[in-house]
This record gives C-alpha cells, structure tokens and sequence, in this order.
C-alpha cells in the first residue's frame, strides 16, 4: 500500500439548479462556501492531499467551469486539468481520465460538490477501497443509510472481502419509500455516493467489455487533444462520439468484479437547499442564519442573504435565500422543486 499511486480523479460540473438562487449554471456548488469558510471544490482536494498518500488531483470538468477550477486550485504542482469539450456523463469523463494516468495507478473517483463532515473517516475508507482495487476490483464507497431516503441509489452487501469489504451483491436505483424502508430495516443496504476507487488498467479493460462504444471515443479524443500547461484539451469531434452513459450503468453495473467499502463519515449530497440545511450548524432552535439575519420565535428556519437584511417572526421549517434581485421563499418539503422553477430553469 505505501507504494500503491491514488490519483483523485475530481469530476466538476453541474447545472446549479437544485440550489437557485445562490448556486448558477455560470457558478454552480461546487465552487460555493456552503459549508464553512471553503468551497465544496476546495474541501475535496483537502480531503485527498499529499499528506495523507494521495498524488495529485486530475479535475475533469467543462470550460465553463476552468476559470472557478484555475482560482481554487491553490496548489496546481502536477495537477491535470481534463476539460470536456462536450458533456457526455460519468462514464467518458472517468475514462478521459484513465487515459492519462499510468495503468498500474489507482484513481478515487470523487463528485467536486458533496460534503463530508469526518474527512478521516473519508480517508480510511477511501484507502481500504484503494487496496481492494489494487486487486482487481471496482470499488463503491457505500455511505452507511441514516433514512429511508428515495433520492438515492443504494448498494446491497455480499459476502465479505478481507478485512474492510464486501462484495457488492446488486445496484438498486431509487426506491420507492416502502422499499427504502425494507432496505434499512435489512441493513444490507448503503447509500450509492458515486465515490470510487478504480485500478487504471482494470476499468479499462472493464470498460472494453461493457461500454467499448464510451472508451473508443476517448481513446480517440485523448490521441487528437493537446496541452496547455496543465490543461488538457480532448478532440471535441471525437469526444462528441461518446455514448452519455453513467459509470454505474456503463461497467459497475454489469462487472462481475464489483466490491463495496461501507463508510459512516457525515455525507450529505448537498442535494437541495433542505440538505444543506441539515449539513450546516443551527442554533438550538434548529436556525441556520448566514448573512444579516434576525430570527425571532423561530425554529428550524434557514436564511441565507448575500446583502439585504432578512427579519423573519413565528416561521417554522422555512428556507429562505437572497442572491442579488432573486429571492426564494419555501418549505422544507419544498426545497426538492427549487430546479424546477423558471428561475433555475431559465439561467
């Protein structure tokens, strides 16, 4: 293991709707404070620096999103910097990035815009997954069920594997809540983070079997791209061949050598304005103000202003959020619509 590479493998995207107003398409989450003093990009990296074994990051992300990456990429010293010419789903981006990396290494495939409350808890995790792919399989960080949650996909456990994993018996897309229900109740069940630990050389073999429509258009788009510095540019005619599948259906999926680590380590997708409600510090009350807030005989109330003062009185479970001349009012059970209002929709 002291030897083994893990190259992080950063995928930076999305189209920053679950959280409109503050997060945008020209600005999404990831590159947003949301929780704390850093970014959710920013916390990423930290988790996966030099100190604790890691190589240096490859970030797959698009070119509307280079500038954000170039600013918060504090230490760019042999750090890669994949931008897709198109996006074409996990599937190409991890392959895109396989391409560049030595086949003996192993890649940690991490979204840019989750939070993570215990990053060592992360890291022991994500080192066990890392010595398993090292043998040949394809390893889920299975994030331990605190809920029935029906925005998740799950991971059903197998037999053990050494000390630390199990074999992944089936991939479950989301349930029903009477189904999430059963699956906790089991408690063979985890959360399908999209967090992976991959042998270079072995997800790309498994990759030709399964998917070889997705390799073969990276493979071409990799052999017709060029270099910036650290910047690397994929041929964006090639590329544009690549089917939009995700890595899930593409090869974990259908691999017969998929393995899960489980891992309780405070994950939150940060999927909607109620997530990240839970993921940051409230008061006793449950009040999470940001900005300038007065909160009077409130409870469970989450307000986040980037200037104006907001004075709310006797709510309870309510978001509400100002970002320049947009504002949002909802409820908590609301939250999960957020991406479908004009506003989100229309940017």
């Amino acid at each position: 293991m002291n030897d083994l590479q893990i190259f992080p493998v950063i995928l930076c995207g999305g189209s920053g709707t679950r959280l409109w107003p503050r997060s945008r398409a020209t600005k999404p989450k990831p590159f947003l404070p949301l929780v704390g003093d850093s970014t959710l990009f920013e916390a990423t990296l930290a988790r996966c620096d030099p100190a604790s074994g890691f190589a240096a990051p490859v970030v797959v992300t698009g070119a509307a999103h280079v500038a954000h990456i170039e600013a918060q990429l504090h230490d760019p010293a042999g750090a890669q910097v994949i931008v897709e010419p198109s996006a074409r789903n996990t599937a190409a981006a991890i392959a895109l990035a396989a391409l560049r990396l030595p086949q003996d290494a192993v890649m940690l495939v991490c979204p840019s815009d989750h939070h993570i409350a215990d990053p060592a808890a992360f890291r022991r995790a994500a080192l066990a997954a890392a010595g398993l792919a090292a043998q040949g399989w394809l390893v889920s960080i299975g994030i331990e069920a605190q809920s029935p949650e029906t925005g998740f996909g799950y991971l059903q456990r197998g037999e053990p594997i050494g000390a630390d994993g199990f074999r992944t018996a089936r991939f479950v897309e989301k349930p029903d809540l009477e189904r999430a229900r059963q699956f906790i109740a089991s408690g063979d069940y985890a959360w399908n983070g999209g967090i992976f630990a991959f042998g270079v050389g072995t997800f790309l073999r498994e990759l030709e079997a399964h998917a070889p429509a997705i390799l073969a258009a990276a493979r071409a788009a990799v052999a017709s791209g060029h270099s910036e510095g650290h910047l690397f540019f994929p041929g964006a005619e090639e590329f544009a061949q690549a089917p939009s599948i995700s890595v899930d259906y593409a090869v974990m999926e259908p691999t017969a050598h998929k393995a899960m680590v489980p891992a309780d380590m405070g994950w939150s997708d940060i999927g909607s304005w109620d997530a990240l409600h839970a993921a940051v510090e409230r008061d006793a009350d449950g009040n999470s103000p940001r900005g300038a807030v007065e909160l009077v005989d409130c409870r469970n109330v989450l307000v986040d202003s980037d200037g104006p003062r907001v004075s709310v009185i006797g709510l309870s479970d309510v978001v509400i959020v100002i970002d320049g001349n947009d504002v949002l009012v909802t409820t908590h059970d609301g939250a999960q619509k957020v991406g479908k209002l004009h506003g989100a929709v229309h940017q």
